[in-house]
């Protein structure tokens, strides 16, 4: 099963990746936690520069770097994973560009769609939790955490035109959970824990 975990930066999904990982772990299922952008041994180079942005990137470039990034992860780590018979929770994944260079830089969703569907090769999620939060308590997050990436430097404004789009492209899937990024990390895992259980018995897994 393969399990993704969306939302914006400080949301708590990456504390929350880690912490149903753990708990999955502790019930005797195998894990693999991931993330992208960084998940495989070239996502962890193209990590560091699209995170710290030592030039400037044009957006259509910058969403590349992240299909670039997806397309060596699936093959990498997702699809010999999932082969296994792993449980794979991996930290952004597809929606996460639609959303960001989408709705956030403003490029054409259609192409996103495009060459995200290219680069996952048909591997996608069959669960996808999404972090709810409001941006202002997102911010102060991630402001507390000290050292910021490019991304987390981006003004409100930007901010909020990814929570629009997270809310409008989980409007109506129905293979999304979401929840309350309010929530301490201890009652954000156990109420994610609770959802996956009751969702996975839904569809008889």
């Amino acid at each position: 099963m393969l399990i993704c975990i969306e939302g914006i930066d400080g949301s708590g999904k990456s504390t929350l990746a880690q912490k149903l990982a753990q708990s999955l772990q502790d019930a005797g299922r195998s894990v693999v936690l991931t993330k992208e952008p960084g998940g495989s041994k070239l996502g962890k180079q193209l990590r560091e520069i699209l995170q710290t942005q030592p030039v400037p990137i044009n957006p259509i470039s910058e969403f590349l770097l992240f299909a670039a990034d997806r397309a060596q992860h699936v093959n990498e780590v997702i699809k010999p994973a999932l082969a296994a018979g792993k449980v794979v929770i991996t930290d952004r994944m597809g929606d996460s560009s639609l959303v960001y260079q989408g709705y956030g830089r403003g490029i054409d969703k259609k192409n996103i769609l495009l060459v995200n569907d290219w680069a996952l090769q048909g591997i996608t999620p069959d669960l996808t939790l999404y972090v709810k939060i409001d941006g202002t308590i997102a911010a102060q997050r991630v402001k507390n955490r000290g050292s910021l990436s490019a991304f987390e430097k981006e003004h409100a404004v930007f901010v909020e035109r990814l929570i629009t789009g997270f809310n409008e492209i989980y409007a109506d899937r129905k293979n999304v959970i979401t929840l309350d990024g309010t929530q301490s990390p201890e009652e954000l895992s156990l109420t994610a824990g609770k959802a996956i259980d009751q969702w996975i018995n839904q569809q008889n897994l």
